[in-house]
């Protein structure tokens, strides 16, 4: 099966052979040998006496094992999993263990995110399809971003490290035999100590030094079988800094001299300042400077820098501003609706999946019941608990930079654009992240922290964005609606369907901010979760319409999937119900030729059983960033409210690297998902975001929280991602549970019953 209908096909050919001489260029450069992933061209930051292997491996004289964390640690536990990935190959205790910040190396780009935007189904297998991800890979090396985002960090390190490490192990080993005069075959790396069989032992910090120059011909990676640390619930790396308070986030940055910014930014979307009045808040004791940094383009705002951040945002707050309201002050909620249903009324958007001739079928005289249905869901924020900050400190021509982000790599590229410096000239100071979901994708509180430290004179000043500015600054999850049509025979087979959904772009916007690329063509985020799903239809129509909006967008948990699994699952339920059948049931007739999906809607089955009396259970299945997961949630209603008792999560996932932090991040992920499900909108009026804080934009409370038990599917195929894949089934599997209990289908996020 093919990604685009046959219509497409012939365009592609075009495009490539209309390349002409440039189009050679590329075939050739394809050939060529894509770029190493071993070695760096920067030094790594190492204490005195400590020896690097590789670009990701040092070794202390005592033996400890430094390994270099390329990817945010933002409480997806990447740091234990990374850690555990190196120090299996490298054959070193967890204990012996620690972090090292990269340096910005093309080493460590992310190279999956890049290949898994490619619009193609799971399914294809075709030659197309693996030409581009080839070329996509090789760029993506060339580029070399330091992303962490789309679920993909274990899966992208997951060749890389482990080479490094059975790199570093067998330097090691070859160092030793070269020391004892014996034959590399007879000796043993253990817990961080080469033995050989007559008695002789050395540790990784005695050999590092010798093993620098040594060339071992003999490197091997472990079978899965041949794991000891890979697979176990190893405690996390992090736990203890986080629990004794000694982490640092990006907002405990305290360098000398500290000043503190707040910002006031336009109330209104594409709002402009007119004139500030900043005579009076300039009186303030303590208030140092009213920073405009309107004069930028694409920022709008105006900082107020104190001694103290209070100070700050209260001399913020009583600061005249008159604000042009700009070119949206008419948009509301309603509008970007209506806007949406009339593109799908008029355009027939971009086919990103056909199989079979659904139009013809639904005119068959087998097609005895049409069943249509529309969703909708609604702008999102994030609302990361680490408020949005950056601390920038720039003097005698150099910038330092404190900042939680996912890009680092951007982030200092964005910096040294912005005070017109080269960017060996930022130093970033990394740390965690008290939060991420693609909110610190974005480099806007760079862009902000560097404006107002060029006004400092050479004080560092930490701006940090009230919650009011975080969720009505937001780069938001689109609003979307999509429509589908099913015809069905009268044994309740579907020998038709079809779906088109309408929404804004995230990768216009996102790669537009990033990059500085304009956006155009198809974006995979659309109609992730739709276009890609593995039910077995014989004639399946998938398009999307982009809807261009005024409203900021960006990467939410799940990005696409995490509406468009409410979307399919939900209307895939409607279907079950109109063919007479369970959902269960109903599922696994589709699934035939799918047998890794199959297995986890029947774990997920098993494990949930049967639902206790005044309660009903919800399923729903769904496959994103390469891991597939199946929910059953356990859910009650009373006097009109929703209650989520029990959620059974089943996760096939690949190889289970820490079975520990699958388990969390499922349970994280039911929980941010059942938030945005219950209580998640972002509405506008006005031009103006209606929500400020968590008032009127609720999380789930602790009293609210299901209990969550997961099932990981024992696999060994290649690690896929975990930190996303569990938010897109859980609102339609709640969804799914309150059809089950009342008979009343909720197609609208969020959940709200009549």
């Amino acid at each position: 099966m093919s990604m685009v209908n046959t219509v497409q096909k012939p365009r592609r050919r075009f495009l490539l052979g209309g390349l002409g001489v440039a189009g050679a260029l590329i075939v050739g450069w394809g050939f060529t040998p894509p770029r190493q992933r071993l070695t760096v061209d920067h030094a790594l930051p190492m204490n005195a006496g400590d020896v690097a292997l590789n670009g990701w491996i040092t070794i202390a004289k005592d033996g400890q094992v430094g390994i270099v964390m390329h990817r945010s640690e933002m409480g997806q536990g990447i740091h234990t999993a990374l850690q555990m990935i190196v120090a299996e190959e490298l054959d070193v205790p967890l204990y012996m263990v620690r972090p090292i910040h990269a340096p910005i190396d093309k080493i460590y780009g992310n190279v999956s995110v890049l290949a898994d935007g490619l619009p193609f189904h799971p399914d294809d297998d075709g030659v197309v399809k693996h030409t581009a991800q080839w070329l996509v890979m090789k760029a993506a090396r060339e580029l070399g971003l330091q992303i962490t985002g789309g679920s993909s960090s274990v899966k992208d390190a997951w060749l890389p490290m482990r080479e490094a490490g059975a790199t570093a192990r067998a330097m090691l080993v070859a160092a030793a035999a070269r020391r004892w005069n014996v034959a590399f075959s007879e000796c043993k790396a253990q817990d961080g100590m080469v033995t050989h069989h007559s008695g002789k032992k050395m540790s990784y910090g005695e050999l590092a030094a010798y093993a620098v120059t040594a060339h071992p011909a003999d490197i091997r990676l472990k079978k899965p079988h041949e794991f000891s640390l890979i697979g176990t619930p190893a405690a996390r790396t992090d736990s203890a800094a986080k629990v004794n308070g000694s982490a640092e986030f990006g907002l405990d940055a305290r360098p000398d001299g500290l000043l503190y910014a707040a910002i006031r930014q336009s109330p209104t979307i594409g709002g402009r300042i007119k004139k500030i009045d900043s005579q009076a808040v300039l009186q303030m004791k303590g208030v140092r400077h009213v920073v405009d940094i309107s004069a930028k383009e694409g920022v709008s705002g105006v900082a107020v820098v104190a001694d103290s951040y209070w100070l700050a945002k209260k001399a913020s707050a009583a600061l005249n501003i008159d604000w042009d309201v700009g070119p949206h002050a008419g948009l509301s909620t309603a509008s970007v609706f209506k806007e949406l249903a009339d593109k799908l009324n008029t355009e027939p958007g971009f086919t990103y999946y056909k199989h079979g001739d659904p139009e013809a079928m639904m005119g068959n005289q087998a097609v005895v019941k049409t069943v249509k249905a529309e969703y909708r869901a609604p702008f999102l924020a994030h609302a990361a608990m680490e408020p949005i900050n950056c601390t920038a400190q720039l003097k005698d021509d150099k910038l330092d930079l404190w900042v939680s982000t996912q890009v680092p790599d951007v982030a200092v590229s964005t910096a040294a654009k912005t005070a017109k410096i080269n960017v060996e000239q930022v130093n970033l100071h990394m740390s965690y992240l008290g939060g991420g979901f693609g909110r610190r994708l974005e480099s806007d509180m760079v862009v902000q922290a560097v404006l107002i430290a060029m006004q400092t004179k050479g004080l560092p000043v930490k701006l940090v964005w009230s919650r009011e500015e975080d969720t009505t600054h937001d780069v938001y999850r689109p609003a979307a609606l999509a429509r589908f049509t099913a015809g069905l025979d009268a044994s309740g087979k579907v020998l038709a369907y079809d779906n088109k959904s309408a929404s804004g772009s995230v990768a216009h916007q996102f790669l537009k901010r990033l990059l500085g690329l304009p956006g155009a063509g198809p974006d995979k985020t659309t109609a992730e979760g739709e276009f890609d799903m593995s039910y077995e239809f014989e004639h399946q129509h998938t398009a999307h319409v982009i809807v261009p909006t005024p409203v900021p967008l960006g990467n939410w948990r799940s990005v696409g999937h995490s509406h468009n699994a409410f979307f399919k699952e939900s209307f895939i339920d409607e279907l079950a119900h109109a063919a007479g059948k369970s959902p269960a049931d109903f599922r696994r007739d589709l699934l035939g030729r799918h047998p890794r999906h199959l297995a986890v809607l029947d774990a997920a089955m098993n494990k949930a059983g049967k639902a206790p009396a005044g309660r009903a259970h919800g399923l729903a299945l769904h496959q994103s960033f390469g891991s597939i997961v199946a929910q059953v949630a356990e859910v009650s209603v009373k006097d009109g409210h929703i209650r989520v008792h029990k959620v059974v999560c089943a996760v096939d996932c690949g190889i289970a690297v820490n079975p520990n932090i699958i388990t969390q991040q499922m349970e994280s992920a039911v929980i941010f998902g059942l938030s945005a499900a219950l209580y998640g909108e972002i509405t506008i009026k006005d031009g103006k975001v209606q929500q400020t804080n968590f008032h009127d934009y609720p999380v789930l409370r602790m009293n609210e929280a299901p209990v969550v038990e997961t099932v990981i599917i024992k696999s060994a195929e290649h690690p896929e991602g975990i930190g996303e894949p569990g938010v897109p089934p859980i609102a339609p599997a709640v969804a799914n549970a309150v059809f089950a209990l009342t008979g009343q289908r909720l197609r609208s996020l969020p959940l709200t019953l009549a």
